[in-house]
């Protein structure tokens, strides 16, 4: 009888010392699973940190007199890309406080104005904008360095799009952001201005 309960004994120590070290492994996953999403927001809020280093030297490059001059009657100039961006961080951060506030958020499309089509950014102050795209980046940053994962994950419907986090929302800030930047260089870098 001994005999049988020491082989149980020693059956059940192996047991639990293999389910400790699976529960290990499986913690070990967790925390890998949890550092790459931390690198991964991380990776983005210093691209979004960095965008105004890389994007206003290279408005201030556009040479006077074509800043505000456009390519075509309805495609916008350097001028107005550069306002157009230093707009951005508002609403961003708007759709931000809805998303974390609201059980199931709705996220409309942003529509450009008639008037800034037409040329209303134009009239607006270029240096003051910058300097509000600055502060207002640095502001942005702040906030979403202390989102936590389960934020950063949270969801909302949008109207155009499949579906919508704020992971996607802010990686979505930083693309429309580079893409205006691409609009910047090709208008600085065109070489066939009648």
């Amino acid at each position: 009888m001994k005999t049988c309960v020491f082989s149980l004994n020693v059956g059940l120590h192996q047991h639990y010392v293999v389910l400790h070290y699976l529960n290990v492994w499986l913690l070990s996953l967790n925390i890998r699973a949890i550092v790459k999403c931390y690198e991964r927001y991380n990776h983005l809020i210093s691209a979004l940190a960095m965008a105004p280093g890389v994007i206003i030297p290279l408005i201030r490059e556009v040479p006077p007199q074509i800043l505000k001059r456009r390519p075509s009657p309805a495609k916008w100039s350097a001028y107005e890309h550069a306002i157009h961006l230093s707009q951005s961080d508002i609403a961003f951060r708007a759709r931000l406080d809805l998303i974390l506030s609201t059980p199931e958020p709705i996220i409309k499309t942003i529509e450009n104005s008639a008037e800034d089509e037409a040329g209303a950014m134009l009239e607006i102050d270029l240096d003051e904008s910058l300097d509000r795209y600055v502060r207002e980046r640095a502001a942005l940053v702040t906030r979403l360095k202390q989102l936590t994962p389960d934020e950063w994950q949270k969801t909302a419907v949008h109207e155009a799009f499949d579906h919508y986090s704020v992971f996607i929302m802010f990686r979505h800030l930083f693309v429309h952001e580079m893409l205006h930047a691409y609009r910047i260089e090709e208008l600085l870098l065109k070489n066939d201005w009648d």
